[in-house]
């Protein structure tokens, strides 16, 4: 059998969703460290209750949830992004297909 690889247009859609997915990770890092360090002086946190910053917590956490699920084999279309971290991961496990055009 031969190797399955995606189509030019299939490997954009991967590529897209792996910018999207470094960029915000990278944005979310970036929010969440200076949320963190100075949720003292922002008046976000108390000693008693998480208040707001639970809410910020969550509310950058959460579009990384979806953009797991979003991720799905262009080829078959099985939900693959839980295999994924920053990057798809490189074959689909259900059809096999690498997940990149061929060069």
């Amino acid at each position: 059998m031969a190797a399955q690889y995606l189509t030019p247009e299939q490997d954009d859609k991967i590529r897209q969703w792996e910018r999207w997915n470094r960029n915000y990770f990278i944005f979310a890092f970036v929010a969440l460290t200076i949320i963190l360090v100075f949720s003292s002086q922002l008046g976000l946190s108390s000693d008693e209750s998480w208040g707001p910053l639970g809410v910020l917590i969550a509310a950058l956490i959460t579009p990384i949830i979806v953009l797991q699920l979003k991720l799905a084999c262009p080829a078959c279309g099985h939900k693959i992004g839980w295999q994924a971290k920053l990057m798809a991961p490189d074959q689909c496990k259900t059809c096999g297909t690498f997940l990149r055009s061929r060069d």
